[in-house]
């Protein structure tokens, strides 16, 4: 209620209070039919694969008033809560799983509230079907009897399933698998099973079948896509057995005998008959048709056949009895039959033992001699062997308790062929031997067999191959052993392969492999390198020394390098593996140098070891002078060349020598084809010419290129030698390379110089006696003098004929 005060002046000017009330209306929710998706929910359908958290509805009402409103959801006592909703918007979200299987309606109490007063409303929400179920069998398992005859086409069992759905997905078709290999067919709507047309069942053959029933719902969506699901069973089908079988006889053929010390009335031996149809067997009579003669009988139950007569009595040897089994049904009626032969044979009694006879009569040993490996199926010759029993003689045994036998002993001397091959105890063999042996040692033994005996089981051995030459093999023993003058040596020959033939007399042999490996011994020093007496070191640069060890294998040839001796000492380091010598770290000049040493020519005297790795080790020592000097500021293939040849300044000054040598004699032959060439065209006629006009004159060149010469950017390329062994190294690092230094290619002579006179000047290195590069400067000038005049004079008088010429043409001269 509301409350509101009014002031209103009266007519008799007093002041009249009055209270008006206004009503509150209720809030109310939208109805806006059951498709829609907001309101208050009335006959809202939901299907029930719905994922939980979807958010499935809205509430949706208002308040007359204008007032804010609230929603809520509340259920009956004992409701399972399946939405949520959010109290000021009113979005209804699914918070349990839906199952319309177990519950098809939800009722629901929806509320709205505007503070106030509240408006509750009970709504029923209908859960829709999806296809979330399987077809469901009832009342398995399923067995099922059914009688052998039965006709093709029975229906022997309806089969039932069920699937909980609605709508297709609730309908149910049904199939078997391997339908092909099936005797059976099932209706695909009622799901009665029959036996297949044309298909018949026999108890004898199979007693048992399962069949593999599907059922399959008619498909529908399911959380937006189409399922179909399915499910299967066994049916298990018991054929029963009927009378349809005759009986069958156990055990034949039958035999049976008789002996002379039988008694009447001894039973011979039992027939066995068995009803075919072995699910409800009928009993078997026995009886004879024919063949008994009045001599035997049979027991109709059992079959037991029994001699009724004394064995004397008997007029055969040999009785063929026809036996006929019957069966007989609960009724005493015979419905089937089988017959089966008896034989039985009169035999005397066992009672004398056989004699074996021979040539000369009853013998109890034979001997006969013969080659061994004879063909399969060879006849004995030689052995005649005969056995007479005075008792008749029966190709089976006999079962009585006396058995008389005799023996003989047959003894064969087989005489030995030359049938086996010698053969080695291996296919190869691996020796070692060190190769410091001496000669005449022994290297490894080989042993070859052969089980022939006689001369034929003699083996002798050899040897042979392009391995073999230092070795030799003792013929009977097989002992491999060094030629008497042999001397093995790892470094030549480490390796020798050759085979050794194992022949018995009769020239059959076998072969096999020896492989020798000769072991190396320690017994090479370490060798330097002859150019190692002296060295020069550029400081930053170092220097190396090499020495080689001429043993085969390591360690003997690994190589240690080691600084015996220096003065003065703490001045160089050697790495112990290449033999690089350097200077300690902190020499980076000539003036540290200095300060160490009064010595000014900066050179020294080291001993310096190489020393191998075997055992013992061996070493050598050498005396090693180090020139020291700074890196030269020029580059270059001269410089190269010239720092090659500082140790050997001889070789330096005869190669300049040569050089200049071959400059003068190359001006010389250009001075007499530039004069012979003049002298031919001295005479120079004019060419008559139109000049329009004169122009300026420009210094023009006279065209000599037949006189000139391509220098190169630095002739001492051509000097520079490629030491070829310093790209040769071994696997040890150890600079151990057995090959001779190459020898450096002669030396090409320089270019002559260029005719135009040039104001720079040219840098030559000339080597001192210590093998350093000392830069000397010479002026050309000085160097063209040295050249022959004869050219100046050439020049001089070629210049002037060409002045003559341009005079007489009315050109300006050169």
């Amino acid at each position: 209620m509301k409350h509101v005060r009014h002031f209103v002046p009266s007519l008799f000017l007093r002041l009249v209070h009055v209270c008006l009330v206004q009503a509150n209306y209720a809030p109310y929710f939208f109805d806006n039919g059951a498709r829609s998706t907001n309101g208050n929910m009335a006959l809202l359908s939901l299907s029930e694969d719905t994922p939980v958290g979807a958010h499935v509805y809205t509430l949706n009402g208002t308040d007359p008033e204008g007032d804010p409103v609230t929603y809520g959801l509340t259920y009956e006592a004992g409701s399972k809560r399946y939405f949520s909703v959010d109290g000021n918007l009113g979005n209804v979200t699914l918070i349990e799983e839906l199952d319309r299987e177990k519950e098809d309606e939800i009722e629901v109490i929806v509320s709205i509230s505007d503070g106030m007063s509240t408006v509750s409303e009970k709504v029923r929400i209908l859960v829709t079907d999806a296809n979330d179920e399987s077809p469901e069998f009832i009342n398995t398992p399923y067995i099922v009897q059914v009688p052998e005859n039965s006709p093709s086409g029975t229906s022997i069992f309806k089969i039932e399933a069920v699937d909980r759905d609605t709508g297709s997905g609730g309908s149910i078709t049904y199939f078997l698998q391997n339908i092909h290999a099936n005797k059976f067919t099932i209706d695909r709507h009622s799901g009665v099973l029959r036996i297949k047309s044309g298909v018949t069942l026999d108890y004898e053959k199979s007693r048992t079948h399962f069949v593999v029933v599907v059922a399959k719902d008619g498909g529908g969506k399911l959380r937006g896509d189409n399922k179909v699901f399915s499910a299967t069973t066994t049916v298990t089908v018991n054929v029963e057995d009927v009378q349809d079988t005759p009986p069958m006889f156990i055990g034949t053929p039958y035999y049976g005998y008789v002996y002379e010390d039988t008694l009447a009335g001894s039973e011979v031996l039992t027939v066995v008959a068995l009803d075919g149809d072995r699910g409800k067997p009928n009993n078997i009579h026995y009886c004879f048709v024919n063949g008994s003669e009045g001599s035997f009988e049979i027991n109709n139950t059992t079959g037991a056949i029994s001699v009724i007569k004394s064995p004397n009595q008997l007029k055969k040897e040999v009785y063929e009895l026809r036996v006929q089994a019957s069966e007989v049904s609960p009724e005493g009626d015979v419905s089937a039959y089988a017959f089966a032969t008896v034989t039985i044979r009169v035999v005397d009694l066992n009672n004398h033992p056989p004699t074996f006879y021979g040539e000369s009569g009853p013998q109890n040993k034979f001997e006969l001699t013969m080659y061994e490996h004879p063909p399969e199926g060879e006849i004995l010759r030689g052995l005649k062997i005969t056995v007479n029993d005075s008792d008749q003689l029966l190709a089976i045994e006999v079962n009585t308790p006396e058995k008389f036998s005799s023996t003989a002993d047959v003894a064969i001397r087989l005489l030995d062929t030359n049938d086996n091959v010698p053969k080695f105890s291996s296919d190869y063999y691996i020796a070692r031997i060190p190769e410091n042996s001496p000669g005449g040692s022994n290297v490894v033994a080989v042993t070859a067999t052969d089980p022939d005996s006689g001369l034929w089981g003699e083996v002798k051995y050899s040897i042979y191959g392009t391995g073999a030459d230092l070795f030799l093999i003792h013929p009977s023993t097989g002992i491999i052993y060094t030629q008497p003058w042999a001397v093995l040596d790892a470094e030549v020959n480490s390796k020798y392969n050759f085979y050794v033939k194992a022949e018995d007399t009769d020239g059959k042999y076998s072969l096999a492999e020896v492989f020798i490996t000769v072991l190396d011994v320690n017994d090479h020093s370490p060798e330097f390198n002859e150019n190692i007496q002296e060295k020069t070191m550029i400081i930053g640069t170092p220097v190396k020394i090499e020495a080689i060890d001429q043993d085969a294998e390591e360690p003997n040839n690994i190589v240690d390098y080691s600084i015996m001796q220096a003065d003065p000492a703490n001045v160089f380091d050697i790495d112990q593996s290449t033999g690089e010598i350097k200077l300690k770290s902190y020499i980076r000049s000539l003036d540290i140098i200095h300060n160490i040493t009064k010595n000014k020519d900066c050179i020294w005297s080291l001993v310096v070891q190489a020393k191998d790795r075997g055992s013992p080790s061996f070493s050598t020592t050498a005396v090693l002078k180090i020139d020291i000097t700074e890196e030269t500021l020029h580059k270059g293939p001269m410089a190269a060349f010239l720092m090659q040849t500082k140790d050997n300044p001889m070789k330096a000054l005869g190669v300049l020598a040569g050089v200049m040598g071959i400059m003068v004699l190359i001006t010389i032959m250009i001075s007499t084809a530039m004069f012979w060439r003049n002298k031919r065209s001295n005479k120079i006629m004019p060419v008559r010419r139109i000049i329009k006009k004169r122009q300026t004159p420009q210094s023009r060149t006279v065209r000599m290129e037949w006189l000139k010469f391509k220098r190169p950017s630095n002739a001492a390329e051509k000097f520079v030698v490629e030491d070829d062994a310093k790209s040769l190294q071994n696997e040890n690092s150890n600079n151990n390379v057995q090959a001779a230094p190459v020898p450096p290619a002669a030396p090409l002579p320089p270019p002559p110089p260029a005719l135009a006179t040039s104001g720079n000047t040219a840098v030559w290195r000339v080597p001192t006696v210590s093998g350093s590069l000392t830069p000397k400067f010479i002026n050309k000038q000085l160097k063209k003098r040295g050249h022959s005049s004869a050219h100046n004079a050439l020049v001089s008088e070629l210049k002037m004929k060409f002045e003559k010429r341009n005079a007489a043409m009315g050109e300006p001269h050169i």
